[in-house]
């Protein structure tokens, strides 16, 4: 059977609907209303073969800290929803991605404990792609992870371009993801040693 949940999140700020399919192809429809982060999810997307389906709105006239932040917590809970109780799954999975001058890493355990380790220093003067903080993707990360139980590694090796960095990171995420999520066939119930993650 697909791995597949789909979760609904609505607050005084934010309004998110959001589908995901571990076992997908890479279709996705995104519209966070924020053109940027359509664009990295459509990465992660196509290049994790994750099926994603997102609608999103906030409180943008704000900031975007708001959305993007519950765009993160309602990924992570979809992921964590759709893997359920994580039998025969890889577990580990790592992308190195290059995208032009720029290289990143991402390693992802999916352990069932939350800890992100964010190691992402942009150019100097580059706080801002169009309109939106950079800083935020450390936030949307976080909020993922969290939510998704997930051990997160994001490393930025070297990169100028913040479009191209973020890019890599994104792409890296999905194939990472991609990767832990695998059904392992040798993989007995789930593994850990505890029986359990």
């Amino acid at each position: 059977m697909p791995r597949k949940a789909s979760i609904t999140r609505k607050t005084k700020e934010t309004n998110i609907k959001l589908g995901i399919n571990i076992d997908g192809r890479g279709d996705y429809k995104i519209n966070t209303s924020i053109p940027f982060v359509d664009h990295m999810l459509s990465l992660m997307s196509k290049h994790g073969h994750i099926d994603l389906n997102v609608e999103a709105k906030g409180d943008i006239e704000v900031d975007y800290h708001h959305l993007m932040e519950d765009i993160g917590i309602v990924l992570g809970d979809a992921i964590k929803k759709a893997l359920g109780e994580k039998l025969q799954i890889r577990r580990y999975g790592e992308a190195m991605t290059p995208m032009d001058e720029s290289l990143a890493q991402v390693v992802v355990d999916l352990s069932g404990r939350s800890y992100l380790v964010y190691k992402v220093r942009t150019p100097k003067g580059s706080t801002q792609i169009q309109s939106l903080g950079v800083s935020l993707f450390e936030d949307f990360f976080r909020a993922l992870s969290n939510h998704a139980g997930m051990n997160l590694h994001i490393i930025l090796h070297y990169g100028r371009d913040p479009h191209h960095i973020f890019e890599a990171i994104f792409k890296g995420f999905g194939r990472a993801l991609r990767s832990a999520a695998e059904l392992h066939p040798k993989t007995k119930g789930v593994p850990s040693t505890k029986g359990t993650l």
